[in-house]
């Protein structure tokens, strides 16, 4: 028996809703998927990210996208086969769906990109961890907080959560950059080491550092209002794409979510 609207919860009503909203726009009617034609294309460039967490669904997706239709599916690696990260990686045409952190999709259509958001993937996943020095956001004022080169996400966020509480991101914080490490764990170090005061982690990371009892959490998107009510990651695609292959968009993006 299928839930009623008013069972739904406020996220998974967001996400049935801009997964209509998708096929709305590209003119596919609701239904089935077989009762429709097939993909106007069986290519599908999908990103894959160096965290998997991040880009499971993705993975869990590619043997239904197979049985829609689609015969080669590619997983575009980062950083060894593009140097460009969501949503650029799409707005450069190397690869036609991916997800993509909602702030940074959200500043690129402001711009006047041409992204075409599709769904909701899933709710908030990442965090931001200080040290011992640092009680709560507001005392970020003055302290050094890392960044990852090449990314941009975590600047992103970590200036939403700032200017949240009142502080100037540009003119409050000591941004500090570091390069992509071979593992994930340089900025913990230092903090350890008291270099840093605060960085931005996701999962499996944080699950692992709150159990060595590394830093403590400043903010959790998972479960602190108002991060907490929005979508962590969303289903991502251009324009161009959409309206050129409306039947491919709408299946790749019914398989790319979180249920």
């Amino acid at each position: 028996m299928n839930k009623s609207v008013d069972q739904w919860d406020r996220r998974e009503f967001l996400g049935r809703m801009a997964l209509a909203g998708a096929a709305g726009l590209v003119g596919l009617r609701p239904g089935r998927a077989d009762a429709d034609p097939p993909p106007e294309t069986t290519r599908l460039r999908l990103f894959e990210s160096p965290f998997p967490s991040c880009v499971a669904p993705l993975y869990v997706a590619q043997e239904l996208l197979y049985s829609e239709g689609f015969t080669d599916v590619r997983y575009v690696k980062w950083p060894s086969e593009t140097k460009a990260w969501p949503p650029e990686v799409l707005l450069s045409g190397q690869v036609d769906v991916c997800l993509s952190f909602g702030p940074k999709d959200v500043l690129a259509i402001e711009a006047g990109a041409p992204l075409a958001v599709l769904a909701g993937s899933h709710i908030g996943c990442v965090e931001l961890v200080g040290s011992d020095r640092v009680r709560s956001t507001r005392e970020l004022k003055g302290k050094n907080v890392a960044l990852y080169e090449g990314v941009g996400d975590d600047h992103v966020f970590i200036s939403m959560f700032a200017a949240h509480v009142g502080l100037d991101p540009q003119k409050d914080i000591n941004w500090v950059l570091l390069p992509i490490p071979a593992d994930s764990w340089e900025a913990a170090r230092l903090l350890a080491a008291g270099k840093i005061d605060a960085f931005f982690v996701g999962p499996p990371d944080a699950l692992e550092m709150r159990a060595k009892k590394i830093g403590h959490v400043l903010v959790n998107t998972t479960t602190d209002k108002p991060w907490s009510q929005y979508f962590c990651c969303l289903v991502a695609s251009t324009k161009e794409f959409v309206l050129k292959h409306p039947v491919a968009t709408t299946r790749a993006a019914s398989h790319s979510q979180v249920r």
